[in-house]
């Protein structure tokens, strides 16, 4: 076997010699690790041509490169080691059936997280030798959650349970210590700010477990609880103050473009000069994570965690399957019984060189095979859209793929996936320059506007420069812009809506409209600035009438009812919305 110019970018670069050859022609790009993961998927024709707008290259550049690789071995690479079955000799025929000291509570809350923990055996590798689950029941409903070892003897199984009463739960362990331990506990009403999982609510909608509306107004933080402590309680306290109740963050440290400082804490053991030993992971840093995930809660946030991502230099995007798939198992059962996590399977899926689709497809049954609650599911594009017509996929995690068109395609997407649609990433409001990441705050607050009065939801990030290069769509810190609050006032006009969300209607080809047919009508002008505009309702309906500038946050309450065909006077301004709201006086 031997390298062409078919040979991806990505597998050329995993051989050092053959790096070694990309390196004497380029050496400028391989020294930008987030830039090389857009380029990874491409060929090396694909690649060397568009180096050719910034590089004078011969003609022949390509065939040359690849004569000069034709004396370059290609590995056939490790084999990837599958997992052994758990062995029921793990711990030796002496050793008690249940005989782990075990601690757990007596009662617990509907929704929140209880934890059984037991003090087991350290010997060999714990965290591929032995397996733990518990099967919890609760009259005649069971449910199974799997367990994970956290390093220095402890395994814990964490569940969420979902209904109140009593309920009881065994173990069952190939390591005889943690096997047919019993226990009981008494689960009460839920916290009064507890409302369950977010679930899918008519089609194209959200509302907690328990039936309580909820909106996804989003931010991204990719790396923020892979920074200091300090700066980490300031995204916090950014977030308290902010209309956003979803965050999109990672679990993987990840390195890109302002974003370039090595991690405090790594996933697994190891170092990135020694290597990682991908069969033991560092407890430490999913403690880290857990805790964040949890404040979250506090603060009514849910965690959209991104499992896998290409903005790598740890190979942490290019683990074999095995690995892959031991993490989302271990993940799972570690964040699983959080209420407000939901999953996002990769950002950018398709920039991933070595993920094929088959491998999202295994991932996503793992994660569900592994999420007893059902928690929301989906996976997130960069230049082609993954299949959201899939089962398991609850919710379309978009990434706009047209540089000008955003949030307007959203009716299209609902009709093509019937499926909600978060717009996800819409661009960020910013100045660097990168065209993703410098629209204006206008520009930004004028694209959620779009994506709510056409039943979707789009989501915010920040990306303004500072010399400290604390960028809040990565880094989070303080949050700058001036689009945050017109989106929490946005916000606010979706919760008045009947109940509570936004549905389109039936609308002129120039203005968007949404709402409930003859009781509420909420319009759009987006950047369109007209002096007036004439409506046409049904004759013996009356509606009053509110002009909202949805910039300067105001809402100017006409005196009368309106009926039939009427015009109202507009300020010729852009960023004009109209409410019409049945008259009930």
């Amino acid at each position: 076997m031997v390298y062409s110019n078919q040979s991806r970018l990505g597998e050329l670069l995993l051989n050092q010699p053959a790096r070694d050859v990309l390196r004497k022609h380029f050496p400028s790009i391989l020294d930008q690790p987030y830039l090389l993961s857009f380029l990874k998927t491409n060929t090396l024709e694909e690649f060397v041509n568009g180096m050719r707008r910034s590089i004078d290259l011969p003609d022949h550049a390509v065939q040359r490169i690849v004569d000069e690789l034709a004396s370059v071995p290609v590995p056939t690479g490790p084999v990837d080691r599958l997992p052994s079955p758990p062995s029921d000799t793990y711990e030796s025929a002496d050793t008690a059936i249940g005989s782990a000291a075990v601690q757990a509570a007596a009662t617990a809350s509907k929704w929140g997280v209880y934890e059984v923990s037991l003090s087991g055996p350290t010997h060999g590798n714990p965290f591929v030798d032995v397996e733990l689950h518990a099967d919890f029941r609760c009259g005649e409903r069971s449910i199974r959650q799997r367990g994970f070892y956290d390093g220095d003897g402890q395994y814990k199984i964490r569940f969420m349970p979902d209904a109140e009463g009593e309920w009881s739960f065994r173990t069952a362990s190939n390591a005889r210590s943690l096997d047919s331990i019993e226990g009981r506990f008494q689960c009460g009403p839920a916290k009064p700010a507890d409302h369950g999982p977010v679930r899918v609510n008519h089609t194209f909608h959200f509302a907690y477990e328990d039936g309580t509306a909820y909106l996804p107004i989003g931010t991204t933080c990719y790396a923020w609880t892979h920074q200091s402590g300090e700066l980490e309680e300031q995204t916090l306290r950014s977030l308290r103050e902010s209309p956003f109740n979803k965050v999109r963050m990672c679990v993987f440290p990840k390195a890109y473009l302002y974003n370039l400082d090595e991690p405090p804490r790594y996933p697994f053991e190891g170092s990135l000069e020694t290597g990682w030993d991908f069969e033991r992971f560092n407890p430490s840093f999913f403690r880290h994570l857990e805790r964040r995930i949890a404040q979250l809660g506090e603060l009514g946030i849910e965690a959209d965690l991104i499992l896998f991502h290409p903005y790598d230099i740890w190979d942490f995007s290019e683990m074999p399957k095995s690995a892959d798939d031991r993490y989302l198992k271990y993940v799972t059962a570690r964040l699983a019984a959080y209420a407000n996590v939901w999953w996002s399977l990769a950002n950018e899926f398709d920039l991933m060189w070595a993920k094929t689709e088959e491998d999202w497809e295994r991932f996503a049954s793992i994660v569900a095979e592994n999420d007893p609650y059902g928690h929301l599911m989906s996976i997130h594009n960069c230049r082609t859209f993954y299949d959201y017509g899939k089962p398991w996929v609850t919710h379309c995690s978009i990434q706009r793929i047209d540089v000008y068109k955003t949030a307007e395609a959203t009716n299209e997407w609902r009709e093509q996936w019937g499926k909600p649609i978060v717009i996800d990433e819409c661009a960020y409001e910013g100045d660097i320059d990168q065209g993703w990441g410098n629209i204006t705050g206008e520009e930004m607050t004028r694209r959620f506007w779009e994506g709510a009065i056409r039943g979707g939801y789009a989501g915010h990030g920040e990306t303004y420069l500072n010399p400290e290069e604390v960028l809040w769509w990565s880094k989070g810190g303080k949050l700058t812009g001036t689009s945050p609050e017109r989106i929490a006032f946005l916000r606010r006009i979706m919760e008045e809506s009947p109940g509570g969300v936004l549905e389109p209607l039936p609308s002129d080809w120039d203005l968007p409209c949404a709402g409930k047919s003859d009781e509420y009508y909420l319009y759009y002008f987006g950047f369109n600035r007209p002096r007036f505009r004439t409506f046409r309702h049904k004759i013996g309906i009356r509606y009053r009438v509110e002009v909202i500038d949805t910039w300067n946050m105001t809402i100017e309450t006409l005196p009368d009812p309106y009926e039939g065909s009427f015009r109202i006077e507009l300020p010729a301004r852009p960023f004009i919305a109209v409410r019409l709201t049945k008259w009930t006086s």
